[in-house]
């Protein structure tokens, strides 16, 4: 199975990138800079470098080539101005939507946050953009009758090896998760298609990754 990941470079992205090539995989990460490409390799990950900024959806198109899965997980990054959230965390999840119809690729996985609204308020200006972007790029993935698209919210990410456990559900309340949770989640995700359609809230919690899997997608028995 191969599976591109825009924003391959990212912490969630490397973790998924191992888990992947681990399983016997093939995924390839979306890197802006070419001295990033290492690290993909070392994770066992094809690099595949582009701009998501200044791409268009054809030269996107072009690298998602015998894909089955694209899994969005850019993001700006702190320490970001508003017009970046925009542009990457809004513009570019809709960019690899439109490069995964025109390459037929169904499966996308996209990476939230949870609170993400097109019409969040906050007190801080750039955060309530943030969410605001994140909710519009997630409205308009959940608008492709043509993609199987699940939306992952993860509440706030935490570092560490991951506890294996997790909560996931449309609505799970506030509370953290390990980025490698994150990444053990969407791993099973990709191999679960009675996920498609849903918009599913991530939380530490008490379920294995492959329960919480399992009863999102209704094999909870």
């Amino acid at each position: 199975m191969r599976t591109v990941i825009a924003g391959g470079h990212g912490q969630i992205a490397l973790k998924l990138e191992r888990l992947l090539a681990d399983r016997g995989d093939r995924p390839a990460g979306i890197i802006r800079r070419p001295e990033q490409a290492q690290d993909l390799v070392d994770a066992g990950a094809e690099p595949l470098v582009l701009d998501l900024e200044s791409a268009t959806a054809p030269q996107l198109a072009a690298l998602l080539a015998d894909t089955d899965a694209v899994v969005f997980a850019a993001g700006a990054g702190p320490g970001s101005g508003a017009a970046r959230k925009n542009t990457v965390d809004r513009d570019a999840a809709v960019l690899l939507a439109d490069a995964a119809e025109l390459a037929g690729v169904r499966r996308y996985l996209m990476v939230s946050s949870m609170g993400a609204d097109a019409a969040a308020h906050h007190p801080d200006e750039v955060f309530e953009t943030y969410l605001r972007a994140k909710g519009a790029a997630d409205d308009a993935v959940r608008s492709r009758t043509t993609l199987d698209w699940t939306v992952l919210r993860p509440g706030s990410l935490t570092d560490g090896t991951g506890t294996g456990l997790v909560r996931l559900a449309p609505s799970v309340g506030r509370g953290t998760v390990d980025r490698a949770d994150v990444a053990a989640v969407l791993a099973a995700l990709l191999r679960e298609p009675g996920t498609a359609g849903q918009t599913l809230e991530l939380v530490a919690g008490n379920a294995t990754v492959a329960e919480a899997v399992a009863a999102a997608a209704g094999h909870d028995g």
